[in-house]
């Protein structure tokens, strides 16, 4: 009887072990960082900055301030200047089940004037510049082995080819978006350039390969030779690191809850303060108020986000009415419409893209407070 207690008290301590083992794996946070191109792969190289360096660099810089919080477990897809196919990095976030993957670029042009940051998400963008970047990137397949075997007959050269890749981009869109606002939102805290919007579609294959919310990250021009000097420069990079880190850790908190390990700084959440549309045009606005007493969420459409602030009335919103702002820090971000049913939200998401906001994405606010999505639709 003896032996027998004992080894039930020992199988119950070895139950409670890993009950709390599952528990804790159930609340790490996941995050799968790629630095872009490596070992013969150079990327961009301009009076001898180096993008595969200066990529490897800023990941691992970014690694090490999400390491300190022991509720994210941080994965790369290298660590040092060895070369991954373009599959295998998605492959390598796909078998850690991570939450997120961020892969880190630098821009380039032949315009050394460019400057700039810009954080895309996999979509299906006709914009032509969109498409050029993406084809840039996707290009290094051509230094893969087998690549015409491996990546079924896809053409990196040909839109066509991109337009027609097939994606879960439901499923993880408005979360990629969300993600890479955060990004462009903390690059704009640095004082840096965002290029037209900041946030972009463009089917990259190592965003397409991916099954979770994905973003890559292009964080200024290495041809430019004040900001290409910046992101090669400890400082420059330190600040680019934690941008990234501090947005990381937004994220993680809207989308997943927090915890007292997250440890850089979030700014206060925004209260929306609303303005009437006052619309030039022969109909008449109407005001966009939301209830700060209801108990039911309420949707918009965010459509862009600017330091610049713009007269809400619907020739600047490409025709768009019903259109409201609020502000953050530096930036005014702009947002269309407004509705308590997820439905009808989802169709004034349609309506702005349509009208070309090509990366607008659902928000929802309870009492005036913003909320993640997910929790709204509850």
């Amino acid at each position: 009887m003896y032996f027998s207690n004992k080894i039930k008290l020992q199988f119950a301590f070895l139950l409670v072990l890993v009950s709390c083992f599952v528990y804790g794996q159930s609340n790490v946070f996941r995050v799968t960082l790629d630095a872009g191109h490596g070992d013969h792969d150079f990327g961009a190289v301009y009076s001898g900055r180096v993008e595969k360096n200066i990529n490897l660099a800023l990941v691992l810089k970014v690694g090490k301030l999400l390491e300190q919080n022991p509720q994210i477990d941080v994965i790369y897809t290298r660590k040092t200047d060895v070369f991954i196919d373009l599959i295998e990095r998605a492959n390598i976030a796909n078998r850690a089940d991570s939450h997120i993957f961020v892969s880190i670029h630098c821009n380039a042009n032949k315009n050394t004037a460019a400057d700039g940051t810009e954080t895309y998400v996999m979509g299906m963008s006709k914009v032509a510049s969109n498409l050029e970047a993406a084809k840039k990137e996707n290009s290094v397949i051509s230094l893969e082995k087998d690549f015409k075997q491996k990546y079924e007959g896809f053409d990196p050269n040909s839109p066509e080819t991109m337009l027609g890749m097939t994606i879960m981009q439901e499923e993880y869109l408005e979360n990629s978006i969300s993600l890479a606002t955060k990004i462009e939102d903390r690059f704009a805290d640095l004082g840096k350039k965002i290029r037209h919007g900041g946030v972009k579609q463009a089917p990259f294959m190592v965003l397409h390969k991916a099954y979770m919310t994905r973003v890559l990250v292009e964080t200024g021009f290495i041809s430019n030779p004040t900001e290409g000097d910046a992101l090669n420069s400890e400082d420059g990079q330190n600040d680019i690191a934690r941008a990234i880190a501090d947005a990381i850790i937004s994220y993680k908190r809207e989308y997943f809850g927090t915890d007292t390990s997250d440890n850089i700084p979030e700014r206060p959440t925004p209260r929306v303060i609303e303005k009437p549309v006052k619309d030039t045009s022969s109909t008449t606005s109407k005001k966009v108020i939301i209830s700060k007493d209801s108990s039911a969420a309420v949707f918009k459409v965010q459509l862009s986000a600017s330091k610049k602030k713009v007269e809400l009335v619907s020739s600047n919103f490409k025709g768009l009415k019903n259109i409201s702002v609020a502000s953050e820090g530096k930036l005014y971000k702009y947002m269309y419409g407004e509705t308590t049913a997820y439905e009808d939200a989802k169709k004034l998401l349609q309506e702005a893209k349509s009208k070309g906001y090509d990366s607008a994405y659902l928000i929802a606010f309870k009492n005036g407070v913003m909320i993640p999505v997910q929790d709204a639709i509850k």
